[in-house]
């Protein structure tokens, strides 16, 4: 329920590596991390604050603040690690479209500026409503580890 609320959640510019949740995710393991799946230079989690069921992440095992940190390979990996996703999203939620972006830097919205990574938020026709915004929570109708464990295997499918 925590994360439903908020509770917990990182802010500020978090540049230093040590403390960084993005750093310590994967040091957790799949299941514990929320991880969906891994690449070679990236990562795939589940966000822990998420706008909607299924709201993704592609991070950087390397610790980068900034998109033009990134070597070739990585921001290789990132777009196909984004086309991937959208594919398992589709197949196993159904979603209608999404939403993909990064927030650069603390006062673009970054929550943890220090550590590059893109959001891919699913949507589904008349998913938006008020809960959000006038009951400062989220309606979700899922754990986090069911829908992890639901996107692990459709990753494996797909």
């Amino acid at each position: 329920m925590a994360y439903i609320q908020g509770e917990g959640k990182p802010t500020g510019d978090d540049a230093d590596i040590e403390g960084c949740p993005f750093c310590e995710i994967p040091k957790l393991g799949d299941r514990d991390g929320n991880i969906v799946a891994r690449g070679q230079t990236m990562f795939v989690v589940l966000n822990k604050y998420p706008y909607n069921s299924g709201h993704l992440m592609v991070v950087p095992f390397r610790h980068v603040p900034d998109y033009t940190d990134l070597d070739a390979d990585e921001v290789a990996e990132m777009g196909s690690l984004t086309q991937r996703v959208m594919t398992v999203l589709r197949s196993a939620m159904g979603a209608h479209g999404f939403n993909i972006g990064m927030n650069q830097g603390q006062v673009a919205g970054a929550g943890i500026a220090g550590h590059l990574h893109q959001h891919i938020v699913p949507r589904w026709g008349g998913d938006a409503n008020f809960m959000p915004i006038i009951g400062r929570t989220k309606t979700l109708p899922q754990y986090l580890t069911d829908t992890r464990d639901q996107l692990a295997a459709a990753w494996e499918r797909v």
